[in-house]
């Protein structure tokens, strides 16, 4: 059985998230699959840092809780999947609405299997470019992931 929650529906729950919401984070698109997502940040006043470009803590919070939930998604009820460490590389200010994408591929999510299968932790890592529209990269943002089998999943 899959996660509990369906993928559109997910993406409603995340664009009405407080931390989205009000930042104007929003979730554009969520594969059936939980394979691909689609973030944008708008461009909008209180986003704004004093050199009149994105705030740095917005741009890093649109790739907060992603690469889990697809992970949650595409693994099913028998993981545990936690944000463990993210950082930042600016490599030049963002303007306008940023985008970021983010993808799970087959050879990725088996592999995870294969290293959770009999019960020890996991951490894969991920690396998300934050681009502006004219699909320059502005951050480079390189995520892990805490990934193990629930207790009552693990062989003994």
């Amino acid at each position: 059985m899959k996660w509990a929650f369906n993928p559109a529906v997910m993406r409603r729950l995340l664009n009405f998230w407080p931390p989205f919401l009000f930042p104007g984070i929003k979730v554009a698109a969520l594969s059936s699959d939980y394979r691909y997502c689609r973030v944008e940040l708008k461009w909008r006043p209180w986003t704004r840092n004093i050199n009149n470009t994105q705030f740095g803590g917005t741009m890093f919070a649109m790739t907060d809780p992603i690469y889990p939930l697809m992970l949650m998604g595409a693994l099913g009820k028998e993981y545990l999947v936690w944000d463990k460490q993210a950082d930042i590389d600016f490599i030049t200010p963002g303007k306008g609405r940023l985008t970021a994408e983010f993808w799970l591929s087959d050879d990725t999510v088996n592999a995870i299997k294969q290293a959770t299968e009999a019960g020890d932790k996991h951490f894969p890592q991920f690396i998300v470019h934050i681009k502006d529209s004219q699909n320059n990269i502005v951050a480079e943002v390189n995520r892990t992931v805490y990934v193990r089998k629930k207790a009552k999943y693990r062989a003994v």
